[in-house]
């Protein structure tokens, strides 16, 4: 699936159509009212706790109200559609996931195209996800794992929190690269995935590491490994996937994003803060304490890491021919 990355990286430069001059005398004063920033998922999980983080401190330094307006469903193609038909004036901007990335290939009909009609501001956070199992299941490493799915294939049930999410795909994408053959098993959710693991209903899944960390502490779940690039400073002892499946890598990420054409000047704006966020000691604690990382970059780099992400989800949803539920 060739993706026009050209067309992200010109949307990131914010093209607009007010004259120069007035562009950059609006971006002086904005913002002068409330900003909504819409998320796509419900009040109290990772994403919108980190919204609202980022939604106070954009208070603080821009001296208006960042109003988060959560808007759950369909995938967050609820939240983004809402986005997408919202002027471009830098009043309504959204909260942009690994999941909008997914989206552009796991739906065949959406209402808005993604790449052309979201320009990116800023990337914010970059969550660690884990490969875990139930403590009994016999592998205690990443190559046994392997080893003992080759000899006993498709024996081994795989939790999700739902068809097309990041702890499918993730699981997924490792399917694809080590070459084994697992049953995928969604659940309603996080919570629901892990009680199966928990009592042996299922024998491994693909989670973000915030959910899971204290249970693999207190020996509920066992984890073979990270999957990003680097290990965590959470687990320090734990190896990453790609040290045994060269090129694996799978995390969550969020930012923000606007309508397209809305203003360089003001998206420059805003992705000055972010940054500025993002370089605070204590919001990379707070970031810390939801298991990930700070994101900094410049809407162009974000740009660049949703363009890679859609073509590499593209890839693993069309080889394991993933339809939304």
């Amino acid at each position: 699936m060739k993706l026009p990355r050209r067309q992200f990286l010109h949307l990131a430069a914010g093209a607009a159509a007010l004259p120069t001059a007035s562009r950059f005398a609006w971006a002086q004063t904005y913002p002068t009212r409330p900003v909504r920033l819409i998320v796509g998922v419900p009040a109290g999980g990772p994403p919108d706790i980190l919204a609202r983080i980022m939604g106070q401190w954009l208070s603080e330094r821009l001296g208006q109200p960042f109003v988060i307006e959560n808007r759950p469903g369909a995938g967050t193609n609820i939240a983004t559609e809402a986005v997408v038909r919202a002027p471009a004036d830098g009043y309504t901007l959204l909260q942009v996931t690994s999941s909008n990335a997914q989206n552009t290939s796991l739906y065949d009909k959406l209402n808005f195209n993604f790449i052309h009609d979201i320009a990116p501001v800023a990337s914010i956070y970059r969550s660690t996800g884990v490969m875990e199992v139930n403590p009994t299941f016999p592998a205690k490493t990443v190559p046994e794992f392997i080893a003992y799915a080759k000899a006993n294939p498709g024996k081994i049930n795989m939790a999700s929190s739902g068809t097309g999410t990041w702890t499918h795909v993730s699981g997924e994408l490792f399917k694809m690269m080590a070459g084994v053959d697992m049953i995928h098993v969604p659940y309603r959710g996080t919570p629901s995935a892990l009680t199966a693991l928990f009592a042996g209903q299922v024998q491994v899944m693909f989670d973000i590491l915030a959910t899971s960390i204290e249970h693999i502490r207190v020996g509920k779940l066992r984890a073979l490994a990270v999957t990003t690039a680097t290990r965590s400073e959470f687990l320090p002892d734990i190896p990453t996937v790609a040290e045994f499946v060269p090129g694996y890598e799978a995390s969550g990420w969020l930012g923000i994003g606007a309508p397209r054409n809305t203003p360089a000047e003001i998206v420059e704006k805003l992705n000055k803060e972010i940054n500025a966020a993002l370089a605070d000691p204590k919001m990379k604690a707070r970031f810390a304490d939801l298991g990930g990382t700070a994101l900094p970059g410049s809407p162009a780099d974000f740009g660049q890491l949703i363009a890679e992400e859609t073509e590499k989800w593209a890839k693993v949803i069309k080889f394991a021919d993933i339809k939304p539920e």
